[in-house]
């Protein structure tokens, strides 16, 4: 795949991720204005419901984060592409700070909707299991050492921590949880209001954005390390 070429890759890199960062600033600034200045306090939770705007967009990157990962990683294995390897090593932080995200919104949503700062919840226990596995994909990846043994190693666990992304996404249907219902990703479409629902998607293309103006700095940095090495090496 020419896209997977690393020339190629920096090349695209180059030209295009000063307007990613501009378009992902902004959507945000844009999202946030109508979530504070347009989009009104819900009756019950009030302005405390604003959290949903960083929460739920977070939420939906972690998770896409990590299946993009182990998709990177099954073409890794299967077409031998190394670039494929480079990009879920590089999209690992950027998940686990979603992540982080999700679980710290959460807490401060949490505690004067629920009246506790943390319980075991099926989402919020197994969006837990998530940072963890994030967590153990990053050391995996800082045991390389400038050496591709361990990819292989990365690939694996990432995928068969895959199923940890539906247990997620519908524990809410499986389980009493004190998370309500999905009301945005439905297959009979979105409950919740259009004044909330639009900055949210506004919001969530602008978190889109900066994650892939990060990303491909980040893989900018592996590819030219990648390439001093070889120079060196030569």
């Amino acid at each position: 795949m020419k896209v997977f070429n690393p020339n190629r890759l920096l090349n695209l890199i180059n030209k295009f991720v000063l307007y990613i960062f501009i378009l992902g600033c902004l959507f945000l600034a844009f999202g946030f204005y109508y979530v504070f200045f347009i989009s009104p306090n819900d009756y019950q939770q009030g302005i405390m419901v604003k959290i949903m705007y960083i929460h739920v967009p977070s939420a939906w990157l972690s998770m896409g984060i990590y299946t993009s990962i182990a998709i990177a990683n099954l073409l890794f294995l299967i077409r031998k592409i190394p670039t494929a390897s480079i990009i879920a090593k590089a999209s690992a932080p950027l998940g686990l700070i979603f992540t982080l995200i999700v679980l710290i919104s959460g807490i401060f949503w949490g505690r004067p909707m629920w009246g506790v700062w943390w319980v075991w919840d099926a989402r919020l226990t197994s969006m837990l299991v998530l940072l963890f596995i994030y967590l153990g994909l990053i050391l995996i990846y800082r045991m390389e050492n400038g050496e591709n043994k361990y990819s292989k190693i990365a690939a694996v666990y990432s995928i068969l921590g895959l199923i940890n992304i539906p247990i997620i996404k519908f524990s809410v249907d499986w389980w009493n949880t004190l998370h309500q219902p999905a009301s945005v990703l439905r297959l009979d479409g979105p409950t919740i209001h259009t004044s909330m629902l639009y900055p949210l998607l506004i919001v969530f293309l602008g978190f889109i954005f900066l994650f892939l103006y990060y990303l491909l700095l980040s893989i900018k940095i592996e590819l030219l390390e990648n390439k001093f090495r070889q120079s060196k090496a030569n």
